[in-house]
């Protein structure tokens, strides 16, 4: 699957001369690191001394970290937060808990917030105002990022030279901005595309909005510009190389993680049913996520309207939690799910539940019998592995990453196409063996136990070591 990329290799390959820049840009990017090294020895006395053998690559001491589009202080499962918010956070906190500060920059999208949050020992976060707090949809973000850019330049000219030693960005909006502010301060850009223009086109639901042309065009630039392209599996990796030409050399793969503290089996599935107000006796596939065609919650509707239609005696044992707000192309008919539900005649089973704080959604995990995942496109599926962690099995869609999330017929069962029937027939499964539920949800915790973010934190900060390294190099062979 991986087609020779390596899990992490992150010494692999210098980068090409010039990363897809004019050769004036290149020249400006070697004059503002001279001008920092020239300083760094004037700086000794302010930052603690590191030992460190001459040429022995090191990691970052701080990062700017930048999410343009959504603020890791938003509520996940509602409007464009989701699984990018939850990566952002946890990373950073455990970035910061090895010594690698990190700051995020962020759009502001109320009035009064503070300039800066600290969300937690090491980790600032930065409201950035760029455009009207409210009422400005993701689509309509391009038009400001020269207003965004200006703040992180301003965050950054109130610093000392040699402030940020990498720039970390998150989805495509964010990636423009890191490409200017890095080749700026003169330090390695790694990017993370999180979704992928060409690969959502590629697999759409039935009447969901394509992509623009200019994310394309937007993405091509990143993918030749960034040091470094953190992909969360091979696949994903394999994606970038294919639809997007990415040199193999400079794409690492690093698994996102999950938050073991909070999402374990805790006292059980009859324990969160009684505090969530569940029968303890029901049969509960649960959709969590934002609702839009991209994640297909229509499609668990429809098998539940199957597994009814084949067996009536269901209607009084079966509950289905969605939980989760409207988002992207779902904003423009947010009640569309319900009147589904309706028309199939399930909606007395159906119970649609506001996003929830992760405390409480890890509950809905333990309480239900299985997730259900039909996504068209997910570039891992974070949601598996925190239901996982709970001791909950997955359905899902055989897309993107969520085969290295779910084990099929062991953590639970990969379906590959949305035929609702072939859901229903899985479901089923769960139905007739009820013993299913434990003995799959017990190897799905055991699994999940591989994914923490520990471990991506490590990985990352292998990926900033190694950019930074050739990055110096790179610079060093260019004034030489």
């Amino acid at each position: 699957m991986d087609r020779g990329i390596p899990l992490f290799s992150p010494f692999g390959r210098a980068a090409p001369p010039s990363l897809g820049m004019p050769a004036q840009s290149v020249e400006r990017t070697v004059d503002v690191s001279q001008y920092v090294s020239r300083l760094t020895g004037t700086l000794a006395a302010a930052t603690p001394p590191r030992l460190r053998l001459p040429g022995t690559p090191r990691k970052p001491r701080r990062v700017a970290m930048l999410s343009v589009h959504t603020s890791p202080l938003h509520q996940p499962g509602t409007g464009d937060a989701g699984g990018m918010n939850v990566y952002i956070v946890e990373l950073a906190k455990r970035l910061a808990a090895i010594n690698i500060e990190v700051e995020i920059f962020t759009r502001a999208t109320t009035g009064g917030l503070p300039p800066r949050v600290e969300l937690a020992p090491g980790v600032l976060v930065r409201h950035v105002d760029a455009g009207p707090y409210e009422g400005l949809a993701k689509e309509e973000l391009p038009a400001q990022l020269c207003a965004f850019t200006h703040g992180v330049m301003q965050a950054w000219a109130g610093q000392r030279p040699g402030y940020y030693d990498l720039v970390h960005s998150h989805y495509w909006l964010s990636g423009h901005v890191g490409w200017l502010a890095a080749e700026r301060w003169g330090v390695p850009l790694v990017h993370a595309m999180h979704t992928m223009a060409k690969v959502k086109n590629a697999s759409l639901a039935e009447g969901d909005t394509p992509e623009p042309a200019a994310r394309v065009i937007g993405e091509t630039q990143i993918v030749r510009a960034a040091d470094r392209l953190i992909a969360n599996t091979a696949e994903e990796a394999d994606e970038l190389v294919r639809f997007y030409e990415a040199d193999p050399g400079r794409v690492a793969v690093v698994h996102p993680g999950v938050n073991l503290e909070r999402f374990r089996p805790g006292d059980g599935r009859a324990a969160a049913r009684a505090r969530l107000g569940l029968p303890q006796d029901a049969f509960i596939p649960l959709f969590a996520g934002r609702i839009q065609p991209l994640k297909a919650p229509d499609i668990l509707l429809r098998a539940v309207a199957v597994l009814l239609a084949e067996d009536p005696s269901l209607r009084t044992r079966m509950v289905v939690p969605v939980v989760g707000g409207p988002s992207g192309s779902g904003m423009a008919k947010p009640e569309k799910l319900q009147k589904l539900a309706a028309r199939l005649g399930i909606a007395d089973v159906v119970r649609f539940r506001p996003p929830v704080g992760q405390d409480r959604l890890a509950d809905w995990f333990r309480a239900a019998s299985t997730l259900v995942m039909p996504s068209y496109s997910e570039s891992f599926g974070l949601v598996a592995i925190e239901a996982e962690a709970t001791g909950t099995p997955v359905v899902a869609a055989a897309v993107g990453g969520l085969p290295v999330a779910v084990r099929d017929e062991k953590t639970g069962f990969l379906i590959e196409g949305h035929d609702p029937a072939a859901y229903a027939r899985a479901l089923r499964r769960f139905i007739d063996h009820p013993e299913l539920v434990d003995t799959m949800g017990t190897a799905a915790a055991r699994h999940a136990q591989a994914f923490g973010w520990d471990t991506a934190a490590s990985a990352t900060a292998d990926v900033y070591t190694a950019a930074m390294h050739e990055h110096r190099r790179h610079v060093r062979s260019h004034h030489g």
